[in-house]
């Protein structure tokens, strides 16, 4: 068995280590014995996405959100939407989560229009929504409880066809006024969860591994490991909370 993997824009998006979910998922991969090949796709990349199992999107600022635009609708747009309808497993974080929506509108009334993927929409706040936080999985993405920390202006709405990825348990989630975070669709997985999110919550790290290994499989399993070390760090999160 193998997956390839696709980190999209690494050049620009990685903010508070994101990069850390790729090397999360290759390690719990080989630990396994499963082959994962990872690949960096920066901006003006000519490479097609129709090859990937996997693709991941980090976080970046407002800035750095707009400068992708071109990239995005010289067609690598129509590429995502493609892939998200096929089934190919996505983790977006923050700003690449966001990108997925329909459009971000700043605080002081700047619309940047974004892919429409999935039917949601951020607008920009003064107040920051800061701090470590906690939320329980909802049951089709496993159920368990994720810790994380996030750093956002802007409030995410989730139109239809969208349900959250989880419920917030302490901090502030997609808006910090309906108690959801993040979203999921088909094999997508969004959320404003830094960190990176994955080492430290590694029941989702590999129910998003085993999305991927099902489509293309049809079937497969994941060999325990031992997390001792990641769930420390996990009810070391929690304990702060």
């Amino acid at each position: 068995m193998e997956l390839n993997i696709c980190h999209l824009y690494p050049d620009v998006l990685n903010l508070y280590g994101d990069r850390g979910n790729v090397m999360c998922m290759r390690k719990r991969l080989e630990w396994r014995g499963i082959d994962a090949k990872i690949t960096r796709m920066g901006l003006g990349s000519p490479v097609s996405l129709a090859p990937y199992d996997l693709v991941f999107i980090g976080g970046g600022q407002d800035f750095e959100q707009q400068v992708l635009l071109d990239d995005l609708h010289r067609g690598r747009d129509r590429e995502i939407k493609a892939a998200i309808d096929d089934g190919v497993a996505f983790l977006t974080v923050c700003g690449g989560y966001q990108m997925l929506g329909s459009y971000y509108e700043t605080y002081d009334g700047k619309r940047c229009d974004f892919i429409g993927a999935l039917d949601l929409y951020t607008l920009g706040a003064k107040k920051r929504m800061i701090g470590n936080y906690k939320f329980k999985l909802g049951e089709s993405s496993g159920g368990s409880v994720v810790v994380g920390f996030e750093n956002h202006s802007g409030r995410t709405f989730l139109g239809s066809g969208l349900e959250p990825l989880g419920r917030v348990l302490s901090g502030y989630g997609n808006n910090g006024e309906d108690g959801t975070e993040g979203a999921r669709y088909k094999n997508v997985f969004g959320t404003y969860s830094h960190g990176p999110i994955l080492p430290k919550n590694p029941e989702l790290c590999d129910h998003i591994l085993l999305c991927a290994l099902k489509r293309k499989y049809g079937t497969a399993e994941l060999a325990p490991l031992d997390d001792g070390a990641e769930y420390a760090a996990h009810e070391e999160i929690c304990t702060r909370l």
